[in-house]
């Protein structure tokens, strides 16, 4: 694989139980090595190319991860980590858990575990980088831009609007 920069990476942790985090951590270290792809963790949304998120999405944090993903600049990637970031795990039927990152943003990438293992974190990023690299050639080519939430937020509607008229 070819990457013409280090990708700059930026982790959020919705409302997990921090398994998944501590994972994310572990892919980090020298014994999993996810920086011999020349990923480099970013605390800055404007510095970012891949957005990782683990926990799921509630009400307090929803705005944050949209707040987050638009500061980032194109091309992006969103990678969710964890069964709780993919659909909401086992806190989706919890009162205040909207689901996984695909309930906000949209998402480029799933890895689903409870926890999710470090080999599994490092090929979703692979995988991420495939995905940057394609968004780039397509900035270039056609003048390829991501959706912002809002817009995406706005697709989801329709879609469930579109669903509630064809069952009825």
């Amino acid at each position: 694989m070819r990457i013409s920069r280090s990708p700059w990476l930026l982790h959020y942790d919705g409302s997990s139980c921090n398994g998944c985090d501590i994972e994310v951590l572990a892919a980090t270290t020298p014994r999993f090595d996810v920086e011999r792809f020349g990923i480099i963790n970013t605390g800055n949304p404007k510095h970012a190319d891949i957005f990782l998120c683990t926990g799921g999405v509630n009400a307090q944090n929803q705005d944050v991860v949209r707040q987050i993903y638009d500061q980032m600049p194109d091309p992006k990637v969103v990678l969710a980590c964890g069964i709780c970031a993919c659909d909401g795990g086992i806190f989706k039927e919890c009162y205040n858990i909207l689901g996984g990152t695909d309930t906000v943003i949209p998402v480029d990438v799933y890895v689903p575990g409870c926890a999710v293992r470090p080999e599994a974190i490092i090929d979703g990023v692979v995988k991420a980088l495939q995905i940057l690299d394609d968004k780039k050639r397509r900035m270039k080519q056609e003048g390829y831009r991501s959706l912002t939430s809002e817009e995406y937020r706005k697709q989801l509607e329709e879609k469930r609007a579109d669903g509630v008229k064809s069952d009825a």
